[in-house]
């Protein structure tokens, strides 16, 4: 496995974490929530950086979308 993307999959991993300590979810409705967000499409596009960013960085953006059914 190469350094992107280790670092995508250990941000994933904190995402789903955060979503279900935070908005109450289990595993696999964190899992689908994240999976079907365009935050996490931009997290796996490499172009973008967003995976060289905190996780607190890429939840503020998955939050936000959850909010607002878009990514600000």
């Amino acid at each position: 496995m190469n350094e992107t993307k280790y670092m995508i999959e250990c941000i994933t991993r904190d995402l789903i974490l955060k979503l279900m300590s935070d908005k109450d979810m289990n595993m696999q409705e964190a899992v689908d929530t994240l999976y079907n967000s365009d935050t996490y499409e931009k997290l796996k596009d490499t172009r973008t950086g967003l995976y060289f960013q905190s996780t607190g960085y890429v939840y503020d953006y998955l939050n936000k979308e959850l909010l607002t059914g878009k990514m600000q």
